[in-house]
């Protein structure tokens, strides 16, 4: 089984006004951001980086009008970018150099094309506009308040339905901003929400014992290119205070990138993904899963050999040894050898293509 951190990294990052007791709170501000955002393409000559005055490091941006905004750090690092300039050393120079900079590369050695501009005056910034975002002419964004819309639509208040703010070691607790599992900013947003209730319980799931599992899911976004856009979906054991999730399988995950058809993407990938999880039967999972139990593996090196490297099939068969005291034997063995090897890999991206392979396994049953 698996181990989640994506949850606790959350958890240990987020200041207390990026962190909302219930998806209404939480959608009500994706929303709000939405109404205070004003995006558009323009030329990139039509941007110049403006030191301001007083400050030898701080910087503003005016556009084609001469209305100058703020920049937030994220953006800064965008707008480096557009120029070509490393945005770590700009930041050690004095507004004034970084600002020439800027606009040497904005106006003289870059090729003139259309960026996409994205400006908030958030409850963060005290309603005041900032530059949050220089994209390219082919992001694609996904607005935080179209995900969490759908989200309230479908699961209502995040407190109260079947799937909400996951308890600790499985036992339900107040909410509070210490643990949730709902985040926002200006910059991005995170939901992790789990069906607890209706656990599905597994015969002979682990050394002849009987156990049971919980649904969940991450969603995750970002309106100014700093993720993808993506769901994760998994059974698992146990969250604990911190929000980790222990004991993870059967992970599925979703991502788009920000390319210009994201927004089709979305409606026709992820929202469809969230109702079918919702709403499917836990039979259906369980079935899925004594299938996969039944079916023999002859070949167990071969089997793996098709889908992973010779090191890897046998850290996997090694890992499954160690797990359960025997040979992989079945499908099911297969996924649980799989998952097992993917908890020593340090890198989360790594680990979780790992397990996403795992999860392939069993919906190929």
């Amino acid at each position: 089984m698996a181990t989640l951190t994506q949850a606790n990294q959350q958890w240990a990052s987020r200041p207390a006004d990026e962190r909302f007791l219930s998806l209404t709170a939480l959608n009500e501000y994706t929303h709000a951001v939405r109404a205070s955002s004003n995006a558009r393409q323009i030329s990139s000559r039509g941007l110049t980086a403006v030191p301001v005055e007083g400050d030898h490091k701080a910087l503003q941006v005016e556009g084609p009008t001469g209305a100058r905004v703020d920049v937030t750090n994220w953006s800064f690092g965008q707008l480096a970018a557009r120029a070509g300039a490393p945005a770590g050393y700009l930041r050690s120079l004095p507004a004034p150099m970084a600002a020439d900079c800027i606009n040497y590369g904005l106006q003289h050695e870059r090729e003139i094309e259309d960026v996409g501009v994205l400006l908030t005056a958030s409850p963060e910034s005290g309603g005041m506009a900032r530059l949050a975002a220089v994209t390219g002419p082919q992001y694609g964004r996904v607005w935080n308040s179209q995900i969490t819309g759908a989200l309230v639509d479908r699961f209502g208040d995040g407190r109260t339905g079947d799937f909400r703010v996951p308890g600790e070691f499985g036992k339900a607790v107040e909410i509070s901003k210490n643990n949730t599992t709902l985040y926002a900013s200006d910059r991005d947003m995170f939901v992790f929400l789990a069906d607890e209730e209706h656990r599905i319980e597994l015969p002979n799931r682990r050394d002849g014992q009987t156990g049971s599992m919980a649904r969940g899911f991450f969603v995750w976004n970002s309106e100014v290119g700093s993720s993808t856009l993506g769901i994760s979906t998994f059974l698992f054991d146990y969250v604990c205070a911190n929000r980790i999730v222990w004991g993870a399988s059967n992970i599925s995950e979703i991502k788009i990138r920000h390319t210009g058809g994201a927004t089709d993407r979305w409606l026709q990938e992820v929202v469809p993904a969230i109702e079918t999880y919702a709403s499917g039967s836990t039979q259906g999972i369980v079935a899925a899963i004594e299938d996969a139990r039944g079916r023999r593996i002859d070949d167990v090196a071969g089997f793996l050999a098709k889908r992973f490297s010779r090191s890897q099939s046998s850290a996997i068969m090694a890992a499954h040894m160690t797990d359960e005291s025997r040979p992989i034997e079945t499908l099911w063995d297969a996924a649980t050898g799989i998952t097992a090897y993917a908890r020593g890999i340090a890198h989360q991206d790594a680990r979780v293509q790992i397990e996403r392979e795992a999860g392939k396994l069993l919906e190929a049953a």
